[in-house]
């Protein structure tokens, strides 16, 4: 791993701006075993990509089930250097999805858990950016301590901190909010050089290079900083008008792929998906039907309400 000539920041293969001052760097190496062009099937609604294999066949996305075409990158692609192993078999990840349909919440259907029918089951490796990094934040907020005869008194400081391990997705067949759930759960020390997991399992593809993630990567620091000033800094009980500035003094990727069960079920004549997670089989986010009764009942409940209040009032 070289070092930027301005900066002295970790620069990896393939990289053409340092991450941390932006200079641009002359002949990058580029490392033949990370970035490769390959063959994948791309899905023609949500945009995932996975690794193609003319062995498995999969015609329809495992994340939205729509079709999908063959495509060859033009340029290389990211590949995942750590995998981590699946802990939750297939048999496991039915149960955990039979103990979702069985959650007894009042909007759902009641014969949700009977009439439910599993159609289908893609255990996956789904990509993110691993990274650890430090920084020096200054930050500016109000709060109660010092306050004195007024009710705020403003604060500010400068503080290096240190973020060791914080995921990134790199999905594009899992939400935002689906990856960030699943990625507080995974053992990151059990990664491994190659895919350990059923043998159906699939890789979808890093679409986004180490260059293009900076910016979440700097959101995801950014975030975390307010998280932890908010928590360990900020005199005072309360506090409000936090604002952080956040400048890179080191910035180290590592290229995941972390395992999960993309399943669909079919409930009178409609499709609904839930994700399982890989590892930690209690970790389940997915989509439930609403009973349509239940909110006609409620909303006539309300209005029922209502008109006897109205009454009550204008006599």
């Amino acid at each position: 791993m070289t070092a930027c000539a301005r900066c002295g920041g970790a620069l990896e293969a393939g990289d053409l701006r340092c991450p941390l001052c932006g200079l641009a760097v002359a002949g990058a190496p580029v490392a033949d075993t990370a970035l490769v062009r390959a063959k994948v099937v791309r899905c023609d609604t949500c945009g995932a990509s996975l690794e193609y294999s003319a062995e498995v066949k999969a015609p329809r996305c495992a994340f939205c089930a729509s079709v999908m075409h063959v495509e060859m990158t033009a340029d290389p692609l990211e590949q995942a250097e750590a995998f981590l192993p699946f802990s939750v078999d297939v048999a496991a990840a039915r149960e955990a999805l039979g103990r979702f349909l069985a959650q007894k919440r009042f909007f759902r259907p009641g014969d949700l858990a009977r009439l439910a029918a599993v159609q289908s089951l893609q255990p996956l490796w789904w990509p993110a950016w691993g990274f650890s990094a430090g920084a020096r934040v200054s930050w500016a907020a109000d709060s109660d301590a010092g306050s004195s005869r007024s009710d705020w008194a403003p604060h500010a400081g400068q503080v290096e901190l240190s973020f060791q391990d914080i995921l990134v997705s790199a999905s594009r067949g899992l939400t935002e909010e689906e990856c960030a759930r699943l990625a507080g759960s995974y053992s990151l020390a059990r990664s491994e050089g190659s895919p350990h997991g059923p043998e159906e399992a699939q890789v979808e593809r890093f679409d986004v290079t180490r260059s293009g993630a900076r910016r979440q990567i700097l959101a995801a620091v950014e975030a975390e900083a307010r998280e932890r000033i908010q928590r360990e800094h900020i005199p005072g009980r309360r506090f409000r008008n936090v604002h952080v500035a956040v400048v890179l003094s080191r910035l180290e990727t590592r290229r995941y792929a972390l395992p999960a069960y993309v399943l669909a079920y079919r409930y009178r004549r409609k499709v609904y998906r839930v994700v399982v997670h890989g590892q930690d089989p209690a970790m389940v986010l997915g989509e439930a039907p609403v009973s349509v009764l239940k909110v006609i009942l409620v909303m006539l409940g309300v209005l029922l309400a209502l008109a006897v209040l109205f009454l009550l009032l204008s006599r």
